[in-house]
Formats: structure tokens, C-alpha cells, sequence
């Protein structure tokens, strides 16, 4: 545990660096939080200052739910129309939910299953839906699977698409649109293509392709320019993402997270550092006080069920939240 002064220059310097990252009444949580929740099978995670507590979605059941800090689950949002939840954020005590359809998923069909993009939006303080946004509309008789959001200063959103070349931008009136729809950023048939996403305080987004580890970064001053970052080995299977000033923390390989830090506005990076224990089939990263918290999701499973055609074997409970060190 960090002494109060060094504490407090670490919120100090998140602080600066981005301030929606930063509670500074949030909990004292462990250094890992086990937690259980039937057949969760959690995808996406968030930090909700208002509440003090986690997020974290769920694949199998399209739902939403809290976890305390002393590792209690609790379901927080069910929706009909949220088949497989996958990224999420918060922003004005408002829950940004990716919507897709995997084929484990309960609610899912054969009309569904890789021809879902969506982005659900409900308020914290109702507990209600606010707006669903239909995404694989704007590019019909493609493949679809809405996976992560980042959010801008203002709220508007921009979401990628890992079964097709695309970003989608929905504006805070909820009006959506394709960002951009570019080759380089595809993957073969049946490899995931775009996964995590940010947002840069430079007015640019930076994404990561989990199928072969690049990090690209979208200059949203430049006309959606897209080039892609080098100085770095790739960082194969990169999942979720979260930034803090410079440093850009990516899960990769599903059993660990690899520390960047962008130089020249992002057009190099380097490794700083590696952590690699304590995750197993993990997924995506959130910040709570400059802190990175990456979910154990058991993802590994639910590639497996999916290959096999098995989605029944799916009956796992306990899950982790891990504090990288």
C-alpha cells in the first residue's frame, strides 16, 4: 500500500492528466477482488464514482452489475434488448453499454449472432434506459460485434466494431454515424479485428487489433487520419484499454497488462512495463484514483463454447478484479 504522501501525488498527477479517471472519496479497494455471480461470464468493466462501486457486463446474459468492495455482486441493469454486454464506461453518472450478440449468449439468434452493434445508454440515478443506438444499420449485410467505448470530454462516443474495419461515433444527441471504415484496421474472417479503444485529450483516438497485437491511432483534427504506432512489439490480443496522460494500459494475451507510453503525440510508444501476475482470461482495464484494475473474466471459456457449439457448458461463478502492480 502506498504512503499518504505518495497517495496523494499519484491523484494529484491523474488528477491533471484526466480528471473523469479520478474519485477522491472512492473506497480503499484490495489488491484483488474475488467475486461471484451466476454465469456472469463478464466482459467489460467500468469504476462508477457515484455508486463507489465496480461495473462489469455480462456476454452470456446481456445484464449490467455492481460489485462492492468487499467483492459483492449485485445486478444493477436487465434489458430485452442487450443480448451479449460487452465494453462499458461512465460519464455524468450516465453507463455506456456496447451491445452485441455472441452466440452463447441466452438471448441470442441465429438473426442476431454476428449482425449486432449497438450502444445502450442508462441513467445511474433512474436506473432506466435512456437511448438505444442501432449501429450495424449504417453498414448493413456485414459482420457486426460492438466491443469497446471511449468517450470524449463532452460525451460523445466512438465505438469499435470487431467483425468489421470500423469505428462508430454517436453524438451525444445519440444521432450515430461511421467514423471511419478502413481496410488496415480488419482481420481475417473469424479473428477479432478492433477491440479496445480511448480517447486522447489531443483530440485523437488511439485502438488497438487484437488478432495481431497494433495500436493505431485515429487523429480526429486530421480528417480521421489513421497511422499506425510503432516503436513497440505488438502487444498480441489486446483487449481492453484505459489512459492516463501518456501511458496507455492495454491487456493483451488475456493473462497480462502491458504499460505504453505514447512520445510525439502518439506516433511511437514504448513498453515500460509488464504486469503478468494475478491475470488469467482477463479482458479490460478501469481506473479508480490513477489505479488500474484489470476483470478475470473467464473469456477463455466463452471461446471455447462459442467454437464448440457448446454454450451450455458455461456455468462459472467466481470471478476476479486484479490491481496491477
Amino acid at each position: 500500500m502506498k504512503n499518504g504522501v505518495v497517495w496523494a501525488a499519484a491523484a494529484l498527477i491523474s488528477l491533471n492528466a484526466c480528471k473523469k479517471n479520478v474519485d477522491v472519496d472512492a473506497p480503499q479497494f484490495a489488491e484483488r477482488i474475488n467475486f461471484t455471480a451466476d454465469r456472469q461470464y463478464p466482459e467489460g468493466i467500468a469504476y462508477a464514482p457515484s455508486l463507489n462501486q465496480f461495473l462489469v457486463t455480462s456476454l452470456t446474459q446481456g445484464k449490467v452489475g455492481t460489485v462492492d468492495v468487499n467483492g459483492t455482486y449485485t445486478d444493477l441493469f436487465t434489458d430485452s434488448q442487450l443480448i451479449s454486454a460487452q465494453g462499458i464506461k461512465v460519464f455524468n453518472d450516465r453507463v455506456y453499454v456496447c451491445n452485441a450478440a455472441q452466440a452463447v449468449a441466452s438471448k441470442a439468434t441465429p438473426q442476431t449472432v454476428m449482425k449486432t452493434a449497438g450502444l445502450f445508454v442508462y441513467n445511474l440515478n433512474t436506473r432506466q434506459i435512456e437511448r438505444r443506438t442501432d449501429l450495424a444499420a449504417l453498414l448493413p449485410n456485414a459482420s457486426h460485434l460492438a466491443n469497446d467505448v471511449a468517450l470524449d470530454g463532452q460525451g460523445v462516443a466512438y465505438v469499435t466494431d470487431s467483425f468489421s474495419p470500423v469505428v462508430y461515433r454517436v453524438g451525444t444527441d445519440g444521432a450515430a454515424s461511421i467514423l471511419v471504415n478502413n481496410a488496415t484496421l480488419g482481420a481475417p474472417t473469424g479473428q477479432f479485428g478492433l477491440n479496445g479503444i480511448v480517447w486522447h485529450t489531443g483530440n485523437y483516438l488511439l485502438v488497438v487489433k487484437a488478432a495481431t497485437g497494433q495500436l493505431y491511432k485515429i487523429d480526429l483534427g486530421a480528417q480521421n487520419a489513421i497511422t499506425e504506432v510503432t516503436g513497440f512489439s505488438p502487444v498480441v490480443g489486446g483487449d481492453g484499454m484505459v489512459l492516463i496522460g501518456d501511458d496507455l494500459y492495454v491487456v493483451n494475451n488475456r493473462n497480462q497488462v502491458t504499460q505504453l507510453r505514447g512520445a510525439n503525440n502518439w506516433a511511437t510508444a514504448s513498453i515500460v512495463k509488464t504486469d503478468a501476475a494475478g491475470y488469467d482470461q482477463a479482458t479490460t482495464n478501469t481506473v479508480v484514483n490513477g489505479q488500474i484494475y484489470t476483470l478475470n473474466a473467464r473469456i477463455g471459456e466463452v471461446s471455447a463454447a462459442a467454437m464448440s457449439g457448446n454454450p451450455a457448458s458455461l456455468t462459472a461463478s467466481a470471478y476476479s478484479i486484479q490491481r496491477f502492480k
